[in-house]
């Protein structure tokens, strides 16, 4: 049985959320908590595969991240967590801790956002005019983190008329009780919640050449 209202591969789009140095790996992250979520759930390993199938189907995989200019113009402390992002001077142009994580490494027919301000991939960037571009129905949401940003990612895309399908063990949060009760109690709201492996099927079925897709 396929996931609920994902497209077919060249419709759809993975967006990989905030993957990078300073939020989920541990040589650079200050996030104990999150980091160890994504450790024990194999969160990048899952993400890493998905990414893998959704090339080979034809769907577009974006990472969006934040970037923060070395003179800090453009990035406003508007809420806690950006205040402390800017103040601690974490995820700035130049520095390793910015980069997407080594095993998530962009592939060339990827496409990087990068932004400076706010909280959702949409937020001043071109992401909606790609997807449009591409004519992108339903997008997948991976990476971090369950606590803001996933659901931030989703509330941002139904608003825009985009489908959404969380991929539920491609994300992490900072705790396991807020990671289960975002699952069992806001998502559901906004989207189909599916394991990768489900979400990976139903692209191979619906990909470029199936029956499903030729139709």
């Amino acid at each position: 049985m396929g996931v609920r209202g994902l497209d077919r591969g060249e419709r759809s789009a993975l967006i990989i959320n905030e993957c990078q140095n300073a939020m989920i790996n541990g040589d650079f992250s200050q996030n104990a908590g999150l980091v160890e979520q994504i450790r024990v759930r194999n969160v990048v390993a899952h993400i890493a595969e998905l990414a893998d199938v959704c090339r080979r189907t034809g769907t577009l995989v974006v990472h969006s991240t934040i970037v923060l200019r070395p003179d800090g113009l453009g990035t406003v402390s508007s809420c806690l967590l950006l205040g402390a992002l800017a103040k601690r001077g974490r995820c700035v142009q130049g520095y390793p801790d910015a980069e997407i994580h080594p095993d998530l490494t962009p592939d060339d027919r990827d496409y990087v956002l990068r932004r400076v301000h706010g909280l959702s991939p949409f937020h001043g960037t071109e992401l909606e005019s790609v997807l449009r571009q591409r004519e992108v129905r339903t997008v997948v949401v991976a990476g971090v983190s369950t606590n803001i940003g996933v659901p931030g990612t989703c509330l941002e895309a139904v608003n825009r008329g985009f489908g959404v399908v969380v991929a539920e063990d491609c994300i992490a949060g900072s705790s396991r009780e807020i990671h289960d009760f975002q699952v069992a109690h806001t998502f559901p709201l906004l989207a189909t919640v599916a394991t990768a492996d489900d979400i990976a099927a139903t692209l191979r079925v619906n990909g470029p050449g199936s029956a499903v897709a030729a139709g």
